[in-house]
C-alpha cells in the first residue's frame, strides 16, 4: 500500500508546548489519544522542535544553546526532559511505549546538521567524511541558528542524512517533520531529494512532512515526488484573518491532494494551546480579554476550520494539549462522519467564493454521492443556500454533519464565520 494512502492524522506538541515539550506530556497525550481518539483515525504522536536542548523551558528558541548529540553529530533527546532516553537509548523506549498503545511516533528535525558537530569536526557515521566537510556555513535558518545546511553536491551530505534516518529507523520513528525547507526553493531542492532518499532507504516506512510554508505552487510536482506532505502556509494560528486567507490557498492547492502526497494547511489550534506562555509570563493577546492558554477561535470558526481541512483532505494535526480538552473540543475531534471525508472523497474544489461566502464540493470516491460545504465568511449571521443544480445532481438525500440532521435541501443559517457540510447520497 502507498505510504500515507490517506492524509495523516495525529497530535503535534508545538502549539501547546513550543520548544519545551517533555516526555511526561507526550505520554499523557498519547494515552489520551489511544483512549478517546484512535477509533476515529487519529494515530500519530509527534514531538516538535528542540527535543535535544536540555535548557528549553518556553516556546522560544535559545540561540546557540548546547545540544545533546552522539559522536557522529546526530542529535539525541535531552535526558532531563526525556528520561527514558538516558544511556544512549534515544527515543526507542518512548516510541515502543507509543506503539504499545496502537499509535505511531514522530519527531521534528531541522534540515542540515548541528553547527556544533561541524565546529568539532565530528565524523559522519558510516562515511569517510566529517561533518565540517558536508556542512555549508552560509546556509543558516533565519529563525533558528542551531544548524548548518548541507553542501548537497558533496557525498558527505548524503552520508549524513542516511546516517540520521538509519538511527531514526532503529528508534522506531514513523513520521518526520523536516523544518526550514518547504519554502526554501530553489537552493534546498537537492536537499529535499537527499532527505527523501534517506527516508525511503532506511528500512522503515517513515512519512516525510516538509515545513514551513508557503511551499511554492510551481514546485508542486517536485514536492509530490519527494514528500508525503508539505506546508502550504507559514505557521497557522487561531486568528480569523489567517483562516479566511486559507480559502485562497486551498483553492490553489486542492488539485494536488492524492494518495501519498498531501498539501498541508498546518496544525489545528484547538483547545489548550500556548501552555508554555503561562510559564514565561507572556500574554499572547495583550490587552484582550481572553481565556488564557486556550484557542481564540470561536466554536463556529473551529467548525469552519475542520470542515475546510477535511474537504481539501489536508493532514490533520491537533495542536492543543489533549488532556485538557473540554466537551466541545472532544466533540469536534470525534465527528466521525466529517473525518470520513478525508478517506471517502476526492477532487475537492470550490463552486465559488465571494467575500461573504464560499461553497465547496467533494465527490465521493465510490460515485454514489458527494460532500458539499457552505461557509459564512462574513461578519454577521446569514443564510447560505446551495442550488443542487449547480452540483449537477438530481434527486438526493442529505445529512448535515455538524447537526446530524437529515435535510431536504442545502440551506443553512450560519453564524458569523460558521459552516455547514452535507453528506449527499444520490437517489437513483
Amino acid at each position: 500500500m502507498t505510504l500515507a494512502q490517506y492524509p495523516p492524522m495525529g497530535w503535534n506538541s508545538w502549539d501547546c508546548c513550543g520548544a519545551a515539550v517533555t516526555e511526561d506530556t507526550v505520554r499523557q497525550n498519547a494515552e489520551y489519544m489511544a483512549k478517546h481518539l484512535k477509533a476515529f483515525g487519529w494515530e500519530y504522536i509527534v514531538i516538535d522542535i528542540q527535543w535535544s536542548q536540555p535548557t528549553a523551558r518556553t516556546h522560544s528558541y535559545e540561540p546557540f544553546a548546547e545540544l545533546i548529540m552522539d559522536g557522529y553529530g546526530r542529535l539525541l533527546p535531552a535526558p532531563n526532559r526525556f528520561p527514558s532516553a538516558a544511556g544512549g537509548n534515544g527515543f526507542k523506549p518512548l516510541a515502543d511505549y507509543i506503539h504499545s498503545l496502537g499509535l505511531k511516533f514522530g519527531i521534528h528535525i531541522m534540515r542540515g546538521l548541528p553547527r556544533m558537530a561541524a565546529h568539532r569536526r565530528l565524523p559522519i557515521a558510516g562515511s569517510g567524511y566529517t561533518c565540517n566537510e558536508a556542512a555549508d556555513p552560509n546556509s543558516i535558518c533565519a529563525w533558528n541558528p542551531d544548524m548548518y545546511g548541507l553542501r548537497s553536491g558533496h557525498p558527505g551530505a548524503k552520508d549524513y542524512y542516511d546516517s540520521i534516518f538509519r538511527l531514526y529507523a532503529q528508534w522506531g520513528v514513523d513520521f518526520i517533520k523536516c523544518d526550514d525547507i518547504a519554502r526554501e526553493y530553489p537552493h534546498c531542492e537537492r536537499e529535499i531529494e537527499l532527505i527523501s532518499s534517506a527516508a525511503r532507504s532506511c528500512g522503515r516506512d517513515i512519512v516525510l512532512s516538509l515545513s514551513p510554508g508557503p511551499a511554492p505552487l510551481e514546485r508542486a510536482e517536485h514536492l509530490k515526488t519527494y514528500a508525503n506532505m508539505w506546508r502550504i502556509t507559514d505557521d497557522f494560528w487561531d486568528e480569523w484573518r489567517m483562516l479566511k486567507a486559507m480559502f485562497e490557498r486551498a483553492e490553489k492547492w486542492c488539485i494536488h491532494a492524492g494518495p501519498g502526497h498531501w498539501p498541508d494547511a498546518d496544525m489545528l489550534p484547538v483547545g489548550a494551546i500556548r501552555q508554555c506562555y503561562e510559564n514565561d509570563g507572556e500574554d499572547p493577546y495583550p490587552g484582550k480579554i481572553s481565556r488564557r492558554g486556550w484557542t481564540q477561535f470561536t466554536q463556529a470558526e473551529q467548525q469552519t476550520m475542520l470542515t475546510l481541512w477535511c474537504m481539501i483532505r489536508s493532514p490533520l494535526m491537533i495542536g492543543g494539549d489533549l488532556t485538557k480538552n473540554d466537551d466541545f473540543t472532544l466533540s469536534l475531534l470525534t465527528n466521525g462522519p466529517l473525518l470520513d471525508i478525508e478517506k471517502k472523497s476526492f477532487c475537492a474544489h470550490p463552486l465559488y467564493t465571494t467575500d461573504k461566502e464560499s461553497v465547496w464540493i467533494a465527490p465521493r470516491a465510490d460515485g454514489k454521492g458527494c460532500f458539499t460545504a457552505a461557509f459564512n465568511l462574513s461578519e454577521e449571521r446569514r443564510t447560505v443556500v446551495v442550488d443542487p443544480a449547480e452540483i449537477g445532481c438530481g434527486a438526493f438525500s442529505a445529512v448535515e454533519l455538524w447537526s446530524r440532521r437529515r435535510c431536504d435541501d442545502l440551506s443553512a443559517v450560519l453564524l458569523q464565520h460558521g459552516a455547514a457540510v452535507w453528506h449527499m447520497e444520490y437517489v437513483r
